[in-house]
């Protein structure tokens, strides 16, 4: 069998040699007619001539160099954009961040000052209802006793009840803010060990921040609850304070409506024949008209030899008659007042200067008012009424509560105090202490008319009420 096998190899060998031999001589390659793009010449005998290049573009137009222009433009725009968007973004981080740290830092103690102040305001106004409220009991129980106890203290009583349990509430609201906000002393705003812990995780700041939110929304609720009490309370005590006389004055004669028959006759115990004086007292005017008459004095001969009077908003001053006026406008409201005012009439002789005065400051002011005029002995002095002594008395007025000679429309309604005379020009500083709603002005009294000393008498439905 291997007999066989070597011959066929044989032929086979010499059959793969003479098929090499056959290809070398058919492929011959010619380098050198070949030539390249990139070939490298043997010498420099020759200068190298440029050929074409392999990728040649053609030339762009007009529009393809614009649109061009165009994309690096929008490239170049987007990414100045994108620049300052990421630097917007790393500053407003950081701002935040810091924010977040300063509120941390000094929230407790912001917390804390505000926390003070809401509960001293909490024990001032309890403090001040506690104190009015005794004050009303105490004169409630004194009105009682002397017979003229007025009708809405009840009513005025329960007022203040409220109130005061009102600032109870708001004191045990800042008592439960600060065990809920302050029960921490070591954490900057108070939390508790668990939010701590959760403030120290991954949404730290966004709890810290809400935190922060619902303690400053808890405090402006507060905050306006106290102011809502403050102005109930202030208008309690206005109420209340228009039950009570004003400057200490103990008592006041009340002219209940306008009438004739309505008025006081006052009857100094000193003669009146003086050349300067200052007239001042408290009203408390229900109705005005055009003109009417709060002081007058007058004979005679004269009957307006001495008037303070008021008018629709103004008050006057008048010597020796209607043609020396003064007259100061808006001291009045419209129709009559709710409040107590102050007034001051000073004239002298010497100056002729008369000066007219509300609420302790000056408001008018009017020189050679009767110079060289002394007031005339032996005529009548009437609060609320003026007598007009042109006319002689008809037999008709000795009837009691009747008086003839008197104008119904000048007639004034309602409450006067604190009624003096003195036979000087008092000085600015005297007729301030008098004009104090607070003070004790009414123990300060005239030496030719002094409230509670010189006899008033009052006439018709006038009358002393404490």
């Amino acid at each position: 069998m291997s007999r066989w096998r070597l011959p066929q190899a044989v032929c086979v060998l010499s059959a793969c040699v003479l098929l090499v031999l056959a290809y070398e001589d058919d492929i011959e390659v010619n380098y050198a007619d070949t030539s390249y793009y990139n070939e490298i010449p043997d010498g420099d005998t020759t200068e190298p001539t440029p050929s074409p290049a392999p990728c040649s573009s053609p030339d762009l137009t007009k529009w393809d160099k614009m649109f061009s222009m165009l994309e690096n433009s929008q490239m170049r725009e987007n990414m100045l954009l994108q620049y300052a968007d990421d630097i917007i973004k790393v500053e407003m981080g950081s701002l935040r961040g810091e924010m977040l740290r300063f509120v941390a830092q000094y929230g407790g103690s912001c917390g804390v000052a505000v926390e003070t102040a809401g509960r001293r305001m909490a024990l001032q106004l309890e403090a001040r209802l506690r104190e009015t409220l005794e004050r009303l009991r105490a004169k409630d129980q004194t009105s009682a006793a002397a017979g003229n106890s007025v009708g809405n203290s009840n009513h005025l009583e329960a007022m203040l009840q409220q109130l005061l349990s009102a600032a109870r509430t708001q004191a045990s609201r800042f008592t439960k803010l600060e065990n809920s906000c302050f029960s921490s002393p070591g954490s900057g705003m108070g939390l508790n060990a668990k939010t701590e812990s959760q403030l120290s995780g991954s949404g730290g700041a966004g709890l810290r921040e809400q935190e922060v939110t619902s303690q400053v929304v808890a405090l402006d609720g507060v905050l306006v609850a106290l102011q809502q009490t403050r102005v109930e309370l202030g208008e309690v005590l206005r109420s209340s304070r228009q039950r009570y006389l004003p400057a200490g004055c103990e008592m006041a004669l009340l002219f209940p409506m306008r009438s004739r028959r309505i008025y006081t006759s006052v009857i100094p115990g000193v003669p009146l024949s003086v050349s300067s004086f200052t007239v001042c007292m408290w009203v408390k005017p229900t109705a005005v008209s055009n003109k009417t008459v709060l002081f007058s004095y007058g004979t005679r001969r004269n009957p307006y030899e001495i008037q303070l009077l008021l008018g629709h908003t103004s008050a006057l001053f008048t010597i020796g008659g209607e043609a020396h006026l003064v007259e100061a406008r808006g001291v009045v409201n419209p129709g009559g007042t709710s409040e107590w005012i102050h007034l001051c009439g000073a004239w002298s002789s010497e100056q002729g200067l008369a000066s007219l005065w509300a609420g302790g400051k000056k408001v008018a002011s009017t020189p050679g008012v009767a110079e060289g005029h002394v007031l005339p002995d032996g005529g009548s002095l009437q609060l609320g009424q003026e007598r007009n002594g042109c006319c002689p008395q008809s037999p008709s007025s000795n009837m009691a509560g009747f008086e003839e000679g008197f104008d119904p429309k000048m007639a004034f309604a309602g409450k006067m105090t604190g009624v003096n005379m003195w036979d000087r020009v008092l000085s600015e500083e005297e007729i301030s202490q008098l004009a104090l709603q607070e003070g004790q002005g009414c123990e300060k009294r005239g030496n030719m008319v002094a409230w509670g000393v010189t006899e008033m008498v009052p006439h018709g439905g006038a009358q002393f009420i404490n």
